[in-house]
């Protein structure tokens, strides 16, 4: 039942685009990390520069809502939410989306400014870390390059936290690919070439997680 799920995404995200045949081995090992946090009450911690980071953003919002298919809160939450407010309790049970948490590092304004200002500007992502994960949490770094410098000291807290890293970043996999749990290395090597690589990707594995998590 596994395979079948998962070839399902694979296939249909190899047939639109061939070239990620190479890497394909390395999302299906990415997506199993991404699983096992979340079926163990994990969350998923994400960190890009410049288009990695409207990435991150983008990922958390396919995670954090339905991407393909319904979502409704369960019948037990639904009935607390009618109990303590008859009228918007009865609008939420009808609205609320269930959720696989999933917090994009790039998203804090006033935390990160401040951060960058009174300490360490390369540090922002890894105090992040520091502050939002625990053990059993996965951390995806997003580089083009594989070298971002606040990505990687991200990684070093990581690890240091027993949290995974997952590295999605281009042909030349950087210092990012030698440190990472799973490295998703797209073979190009041009900025935006691999970021066209990229959408597509996390697309198939925000799909293999939602078939997971919310088939019903």
């Amino acid at each position: 039942m596994l395979i079948t799920r998962l070839e399902k995404h694979i296939d249909l995200l190899l047939t639109r685009y061939p070239s990620l045949e190479c890497v394909k081995q390395d999302i299906i090992e990415a997506y199993l990390v991404f699983e096992k946090c979340y079926a163990n009450g994990g969350k998923l911690l994400i960190a890009g520069n410049g288009g990695s980071a409207a990435d991150a953003e983008h990922i958390a919002a396919e995670l954090m809502k339905r991407f393909r298919m319904p979502r409704p809160v369960n019948k037990e939450f639904a009935s607390k939410l009618k109990e303590i407010d008859p009228t918007r309790g009865e609008q939420l049970a009808a609205n609320l989306e269930q959720s696989l948490m999933a917090i994009p590092l790039v998203a804090h304004e006033a935390l990160t400014t401040a951060y960058i200002n009174d300490v360490d500007g390369l540090g922002v992502f890894a105090q992040q870390l520091y502050g939002y994960g625990k053990e059993g949490d996965v951390f995806l770094g997003i580089s083009t390059s594989g070298n971002s410098k606040n990505v990687m000291s991200a990684t070093v807290v990581a690890r240091a936290m027993g949290i995974k890293v997952i590295g999605l970043t281009g042909k030349d996999g950087g210092e990012l690919a030698t440190v990472a749990d799973v490295a998703i290395k797209v073979p190009e090597s041009e900025t935006y070439m691999i970021q066209e690589l990229h959408l597509p990707i996390y697309h198939c594995l925000c799909l293999m997680l939602e078939d997971r998590f919310f088939r019903n």
